[in-house]
């Protein structure tokens, strides 16, 4: 290891071992972080930090303003019904209908503590429907906190990397697991994070034929919902619409955040949008746990009301405000988001520039989206190697190998809290670390 890093190389070694960190590269996200806020804290520098998916825009103010409304009306005093306040849940039917051209009853449009809420109150419900189908697979890479909920409830799960399978190819590989008759859903991020690729209508046809085939729910989490910025989502009513599994079965759950399409992360606002179908379904494997055998019934007032008995009163009213102006056309959500698509556009040529590769790079046959995540990698390094150096040079990132991902040799980076004023140093200690790294071999994928 060179000694003249740009980050003082005994004080991140001092760092490293007051954590008892046995591997930086294998360290979970938050345990990274706090590793470089000690490292900060420490020195007076401040990183690159590329570790978190934290949104690095201001709030929507109209999500504020209502909010504080609210407030001010005496909702706090107040418990909000379960399954979300009657006129939420219309505007979230409504966007689902002008944004990505699905029809959903409000009364199966939930609002939850977050996306993750909604997700860990799926794979509970779901995997309850019918004995024997109790495994959820996840088309990987994705969120790794997914797969800690399933261990956390005691779930078997599966996954594979789909990036091995684009295509007609991801039909017998689909199948290959569906046929043991064990899969109760399958989860996956459109568009993925970490890798950023984005499902095509070809691909998501094959999700939906296999899940009606199996009679597996579909989980499609869309959490960096429009951020394809290939294309312009943000006209309501109007094509192109999001795309999304809705157009190919009836067996889903759609999982939408606020955290990232209205920058409203911290009051832990997101929607669970569940097809009028499945919503409907009765299934005599859920009176096992809960009062009634119809999915809708066991979600709400089953597992709903077990984890939380709602979500923050307030924060359905902001939610409220910002999907019913992005509904009227009065809101553009998506003018503010394609930051993170221009930002990406140039700090991956700030890494390529400097011998690194961009790992996931392609949907089918076209260049991959510039957005919320990138993928990178060096050659001769593994991307544990890679995150434990990055440290000396004030980078931080994540491996793609605690996200599913089979390229164990590479970094997921995310831009958004990566400020403009900050490229001349990336550049610098990305020149840095070329220079003390110079490239022996090559990877191919």
């Amino acid at each position: 290891m060179q000694h003249d890093t740009p980050i003082n190389h005994e004080e991140v070694q001092k760092q490293i071992e007051l954590m008892g960190l046995a591997s930086v590269g294998k360290a979970s996200i938050r345990e990274v972080k706090r590793l470089i806020d000690n490292i900060e804290l420490a020195t007076g520098d401040h990183f690159v930090r590329m570790e978190m998916g934290i949104p690095g825009l201001p709030p929507a103010q109209i999500g504020v303003d209502a909010e504080i409304e609210a407030l001010k009306n005496g909702v706090a005093a107040i418990y909000p019904d379960i399954d979300g306040i009657k006129p939420l849940k219309e505007e979230i039917s409504r966007f689902v209908k002008l944004f990505m051209n699905t029809d959903v009853s409000y009364k199966s449009c939930i609002p939850t503590v977050g996306s993750m809420q909604g997700s860990y109150a799926s794979f509970m419900t779901t995997t309850r429907m019918y004995p024997g189908k109790d495994q959820i697979l996840f088309l990987d890479p994705g969120f790794p906190v997914h797969k800690q909920q399933c261990r956390v409830l005691g779930i078997s799960h599966d996954s594979f990397d789909v990036y091995n399978y684009r295509g007609e190819k991801l039909r017998e590989k689909l199948e290959e697991h569906l046929q043991s008759g064990r899969i109760a859903g399958l989860l996956y991020s459109n568009p993925n994070n970490p890798s950023w690729i984005c499902f095509t209508e070809r691909e998501l046809g094959i999700i939906g034929e296999l899940a009606n085939k199996y009679d597996v729910i579909v989980m499609e989490d869309l959490a960096y919902f429009g951020m394809d910025f290939r294309q312009d989502f943000s006209i309501p009513g109007k094509p192109p619409y999001q795309p999304s599994i809705t157009k190919f079965t009836e067996n889903y759950i759609v999982f939408i955040s606020s955290s990232k399409l209205f920058s409203y992360a911290g009051q832990r606002i997101g929607m669970m949008v569940i097809s009028d179908k499945l919503f409907n379904t009765h299934a005599q494997g859920l009176c096992r746990f809960y009062n009634s055998d119809m999915f809708g019934r066991a979600m709400v007032f089953g597992t709903m009301y077990a984890l939380s008995s709602g979500t923050a009163h307030s924060a359905q009213y902001a939610l409220l405000g910002m999907l019913k102006a992005a509904n009227k056309g009065e809101y553009n959500f998506w003018e503010p988001v394609k930051e993170y698509g221009q930002k990406a556009h140039i700090m991956k040529k700030m890494f390529t520039d400097n011998g690194f590769k961009i790992v996931y790079d392609m949907d089918e046959d076209q260049p991959l989206a510039d957005g919320f995540f990138f993928t990178i990698s060096y050659p001769g390094l593994s991307g544990q190697d890679l995150i434990e150096k990055f440290v000396y040079y004030g980078i931080s990132a994540i491996s793609l190998a605690i996200t599913g991902s089979e390229r164990t040799e590479g970094l997921r980076a995310c831009v958004s809290l990566v400020r403009r004023d900050q490229f001349p140093d990336l550049e610098y200690r990305l020149k840095k670390f070329h220079e003390h790294h110079p490239l022996k071999e090559k990877i191919s994928y």
